[in-house]
């Protein structure tokens, strides 16, 4: 019985369960079905919403994209309307060039009819012309052409006489200030120098004492020194006579010493002597030294100092060599200075232009070859060597420092006070230069003045126009140049003058 009430018990319970389970159940799908519904219907709203905000988008650019339509059709239409305008203009152009052709045509056959007409009357008036002047065309261009060139000449002479005038001005002016400045500014005292070929002696005893014992002592002398003593009835004075400059400066030196001492005889005459060419050596390698340093020019071997300092016992119509080298070295580096140009090369050219007169005496030959072998030997550019050789126009300058080195060294030589020129020497190229300018054909007069520094000529007018004038000062130029030697330059002035006189009563 109780297993019954047990199972009964627990068949209620179950089914008491069961009941209570689908309870619980019906009620949690009545909530999920709630749920559901809430969320469809939230969706349903979430979908028209969507749906109502697409259609506005739409809207927004179906609107937009016909008002951009409409733009770009008002658009098109104005740049239709342009093109029909431009398209008309240009319709326009071309009927009026059209025109204009068809008037350009008329009037170049017009032109052409004018032409021939001219070309017809032309040649009718040339065969008139022939006929009353009895010339052939040909002859008659000969004449035209004859008078043309004779006008053009005449005229071509003037403008470049006048150019030459205006020309020459300017540059003498330009050359006058630099020139002037530079003498100015080196300002050096100058004493012309002559070559010392006499000794002063006491009395006449000393001559006597002089010549030795049977002429032992005059030719002891002269053997150690090279030279001839003359020794004649000159009160007063012993004459030295050699052809080498520095052998005359060494026994004028001996000798006064000699005669200082009063013991003279042939072991003291030697004894003198050589100490004499030391001191004269010594001397000459001093002076090329100082002038060197003088100059500032640098890098020279002692050996060619000593050849130029020999420059010191050399002269040229009374003025020192050395002195000159050393102040035509000084005036270019001034002029390179004023023109821009290389100074250094200029004064070591300028200072050696000479050198090859320490060595003439002795090597012979012209003294530019001397100088040109002395200096090439040491080294020097051929830029330097060019500028050295064509001081003298022996060749053609081929730098502005050789021009300069030409200039200064006629600005050396010419200016006053420091050449010195015997009377009949000058009176003989005074004399030179007017029989060159009078031997030239239509010359009446010709006239040296300034000290041979510029010839006047005068000419027969009616011999030599004004082109010919220009064309005879250039060839009395050259030929003063070739015939004669003269120091710095010679101005050549033609003068051509017509006059015309009348009288009024």
């Amino acid at each position: 019985m109780e297993i019954l009430y047990i199972a009964i018990a627990l068949l209620l319970g179950g089914a008491f369960g069961y009941q209570m389970a689908s309870n619980i159940v019906s009620g949690k799908n009545r909530k999920a079905k709630e749920t559901a519904e809430k969320i469809l219907e939230s969706a349903n709203n979430e979908k028209k919403e969507v749906l109502l905000n697409a259609k506005d988008e739409s809207l927004k650019i179906i609107t937009g994209a016909k008002e951009e339509e409409t733009k770009r059709r008002e658009y098109l239409e104005n740049i239709e309307q342009k093109l029909l305008k431009k398209e008309e203009q240009l319709e326009q152009k071309l009927q009026e060039n059209e025109k204009q052709k068809k008037e350009l045509t008329t009037r170049a056959e017009s032109l052409d009819q004018m032409k021939a007409s001219l070309d017809e009357i032309h040649q009718k008036q040339e065969e008139e012309l022939a006929k009353v002047a009895k010339l052939s065309k040909t002859e008659a261009e000969e004449i035209l052409l004859a008078k043309v060139e004779k006008d053009m000449s005449e005229h071509l002479a003037k403008k470049v006489r006048q150019m030459e005038e205006e020309a020459n001005q300017t540059a003498e002016e330009k050359a006058k200030n630099i020139v002037a400045g530079i003498i100015e500014r080196y300002a050096a005292d100058y004493t012309a120098e002559f070559t010392v070929l006499s000794v002063n002696i006491p009395n006449d005893e000393m001559k006597g004492r002089i010549i030795g014992k049977e002429g032992r002592n005059i030719q002891a002398f002269e053997k150690a020194a090279g030279v001839d003593l003359i020794i004649d009835d000159t009160p007063g004075a012993v004459v030295i006579s050699s052809f080498d400059s520095v052998r005359r400066h060494i026994a004028k030196k001996a000798l006064e010493k000699l005669i200082f001492d009063g013991r003279i005889h042939p072991a003291r005459i030697e004894e003198v002597v050589e100490k004499a060419k030391k001191d004269i050596n010594n001397e000459i390698k001093e002076a090329g030294e100082k002038a060197v340093y003088d100059v500032g020019v640098t890098g020279i071997h002692p050996d060619l100092m000593k050849i130029l300092g020999r420059l010191k016992f050399r002269t040229s119509y009374g003025q020192n060599q050395l002195e000159h080298s050393v102040e035509v070295a000084k005036i270019a580096g001034m002029l390179a200075e004023e023109l821009n140009a290389d100074s250094k090369k200029a004064k070591t050219a300028a200072l050696f232009h000479d050198i090859g007169k320490a060595l003439s005496q002795e090597m012979g030959g012209s003294h530019v070859d001397l100088g040109s072998d002395i200096v090439r030997k040491y080294g020097f550019g051929e830029d330097i060597i060019n500028a050295m050789e064509s001081h003298h126009e022996d060749v053609e300058p081929q730098s502005v420092e050789a021009i300069i080195v030409k200039s200064a060294d006629a600005i050396s030589a010419s200016r006053p006070g420091t050449r010195r020129e015997s009377f009949e020497n000058y009176v003989k190229r005074l004399t030179d230069i007017e029989n060159i300018a009078n031997s030239f054909e239509g010359v009446e007069k010709s006239y040296a003045i300034q000290a041979g520094r510029e010839v006047r000529i005068i000419v027969k007018p009616e011999n030599i126009d004004d082109f010919g004038s220009i064309k005879l000062a250039h060839s009395i130029a050259a030929r003063l140049e070739k015939d004669l030697v003269y120091p710095g330059q010679i101005k050549v002035n033609v003068i051509r003058e017509t006059r015309a006189v009348d009288y009024a009563k």
